[in-house]
């Protein structure tokens, strides 16, 4: 089992990415030059690291929902504008995990073509 990860840590890998709080696929070949059996390993480690995304995104929803609460009380105008460029941030944060929710889609689309 050792070597099989070490071989396949060579070809590709689910590497954390700190921003988006998932692990996020990084392939080393053209996804038409991994095995069927590689395809399926990927996409199943894929869809538990994509199941998460909705919780994730909730997270950031609700960590908005207070900063909003905090920006719409605070006073300080430069603390008001630091308060809009995190809520911003998270705001970009969704959409990019919304992106990565949707990538499976496009390979499952791609295998069955």
């Amino acid at each position: 089992m050792g070597a099989e990860r070490s071989e396949r840590a060579l070809r590709y890998q689910f590497q954390y990415d700190e921003r988006l709080g998932i692990r996020l696929p990084v392939l080393y070949h053209d996804w038409d030059e991994y095995s069927p059996e590689e395809r399926a390993s990927m996409l199943l480690e894929w869809e538990e690291i994509r199941a998460t995304i909705p919780d994730r995104i909730i997270q950031l929803e609700a960590i908005i929902i207070e900063k909003q609460k905090q920006m719409f009380e605070e006073e300080n105008f430069a603390r008001s504008c630091e308060l809009n460029s995190e809520i911003h941030e998270l705001a970009s944060v969704i959409n990019d995990l919304n992106i990565w929710f949707r990538v499976q889609q496009d390979y499952e689309t791609k295998t069955h073509q």
